[in-house]
Order: structure tokens, then C-alpha cells, then sequence
């Protein structure tokens, strides 16, 4: 089985509080976009289950989250099947882009298909959360979602359902630390508030206008994320210099992006780009 596992990104990521269980309440619009790792499922003979992947800086023991995905299925439904699991990566690894969620996700719906399992989506994005708070968000397959609680209770957003977005994408040649991240917040100062309400930047999406001159997009960890990684800065201003004024880090970084009125100018610009920075990668992506 043969299956694309594709990036996000955040549009809108508020931090609101530290709970009791140390991980963070959030509110967050995901959208699901055209950058995709490539994944293949094989059943074996015995019940082992194996990982391997093109890149080699990517775990593939059981540390590896596509590796707990079919660990969980086995455990739970199919003890005396195994599975190879083959990955080819393009999505730049640790660069809030959700690439090892969406591989997870990719693992858990293409097992319940190749081991006729019959999970609804319901039951396979509960099972999901133990793996990754991104996870749930991936097996819904929509393009756009709210994430609430840590991000793992997902609303698929049906207004923006045929809303395709452009975007050219930066990321730094840089490992940014999540935890870290999350943990500097907690004592950061003087952090900046939101421009707007969630609801208005997704009903100025669902309208199809052109988006108002002022950046409705928000990231409650950017600032924090800069702070400490100023390649992180430096791609936004890359961006900025080019005339966009939607820019945004994903996550907890360091992938930046900027939204593209289409998909001609996002390639020029890419391409332009690429010639230009070989220390970052660069891809025009679009909403799917």
C-alpha cells in the first residue's frame, strides 16, 4: 500500500495556559498542505514490524512515531500480523510542519484498510492521541481544522472547504526543540496579544476576499521561538522583503510561510529563492 502523509501548518495558534498535566491548552487552525512524505505499508510473515527511511537522521526504532501507530494497532486488534513500513521524506524533520503526526495518522489509516479493521475515524483519532497531539488533526483528511484542548480535539472547518490557499514556505536548516519551546513560554514577558478572533480570520477566508492589508495570522510562540533562533526572524524577513504581508512561523517553528495571491507567483518566487539561499529549503505549497 502506497500512501501520501501530508504537512501542516498553523494558521492561527493561540497559547492560552499550562495545565495541570504540563502539556498546554491551545486554539489552533491547522491546514493541511500539498508538501508530503511518501509511505509504504507491507505486510510480513511474522509479527515483527519494521521502519526504514531514506533519511537516515530519522529514528526508526520504536521511537519512531509511524513505528507506535502500527504498535498500537498490533497490540489492540492484529497481535499475530506484522508490517514493513518504508518512508521516503520530504518533509523537513522538526520544523512544526507535523511531519512524524501526519506520518502516524498515514500508518493508522492505511493498517485499518490493509487489516480490515473497520475503526471509524472517531475511534481511530481517539487512539491517535496517544501518540501525538497533531495526530487527530492528520486522520480526518480535511483541509482545514480547529485544534482545541492541546490540539488533539479537532473540527474539521466546513465553510473553507473549498478555500485553496497559496503559500511559499521557508525553513531553516535548524532543529527547534517543541518542549522547549512551550517551557520558555511559560516565563516569557510581555507576550504579544492576537490581532483578531479565530472566527474572523476563517469567515474572511470562507468569503474568498482578499485578505485586508494588517496580518490576521497569529502564533503565540513566535516571538519566543525567535528569540532564541534568529534564523527563524531572518526567513520571516525574507518573506516580508518580497511584498507579503500574511507571514507566520508554524508550530513551534522554524518553518515560515507567507501567503501567495497564486500559484505562478509561488513558484517564481520559490525558484528565485532557491537559487539564491541553499541553506534553506524552500517549496511552493499549496492547501489539499
Amino acid at each position: 500500500m502506497d500512501l501520501k502523509s501530508f504537512a501542516k501548518v498553523n494558521l492561527y495558534l493561540q497559547v492560552i495556559n499550562k495545565r495541570p498535566d504540563n502539556y498546554h491548552s491551545i486554539r489552533t487552525v491547522f491546514e493541511r498542505i500539498s508538501l508530503f512524505d511518501s509511505i509504504t505499508l507491507r505486510n510480513r510473515r511474522d509479527n515483527a514490524i519494521t521502519v526504514s527511511s531514506d533519511d537516515k537522521s530519522l529514528p526508526v526504532g520504536e521511537g519512531n512515531l509511524c513505528f507506535k501507530a502500527a504498535k498500537l494497532l498490533q497490540n489492540k486488534f492484529s497481535p499475530l500480523r506484522g508490517l514493513d513500513i518504508k518512508i521516503i521524506k520530504r518533509i523537513p524533520i522538526g520544523a512544526g510542519l507535523g511531519g512524524g503526526s501526519s506520518n502516524a495518522a498515514v500508518v493508522l489509516l492505511g493498517l485499518n484498510k490493509l487489516w480490515g479493521l473497520r475503526l471509524s475515524r472517531d475511534r481511530l483519532a481517539k487512539l491517535a492521541v496517544s501518540i501525538g497531539s497533531d495526530v487527530p488533526f492528520f486522520i480526518y483528511e480535511k483541509p482545514f481544522a480547529y485544534g482545541l484542548g492541546r490540539g488533539e480535539r479537532v473540527e474539521p472547518i466546513w465553510g473553507l472547504n473549498k478555500v485553496r490557499l497559496w503559500h511559499l514556505l521557508i525553513v531553516p536548516k535548524i532543529h527547534v526543540s517543541t518542549p522547549l519551546i512551550y517551557n520558555k513560554w511559560d516565563s516569557f514577558p510581555g507576550l504579544t496579544k492576537p490581532p483578531c478572533n479565530v472566527k474572523i480570520l476563517t469567515s474572511t477566508l470562507a468569503k474568498n476576499k482578499a485578505l485586508p492589508a494588517f496580518n490576521l495570522l497569529f502564533n503565540s510562540l513566535e516571538q519566543v521561538t525567535i528569540k532564541l533562533y534568529p534564523q527563524v526572524k531572518r526567513a520571516e524577513d525574507l518573506l516580508l522583503s518580497l511584498g507579503l504581508t500574511h507571514v507566520l512561523m508554524s508550530g513551534s517553528g522554524p518553518a515560515v510561510f507567507g501567503i501567495v495571491p497564486s500559484r505562478k507567483k509561488a513558484f517564481r518566487l520559490a525558484e528565485i529563492l532557491r537559487r539564491k539561499y541553499k541553506s534553506l529549503h524552500i517549496f511552493a505549497v499549496s492547501t489539499v
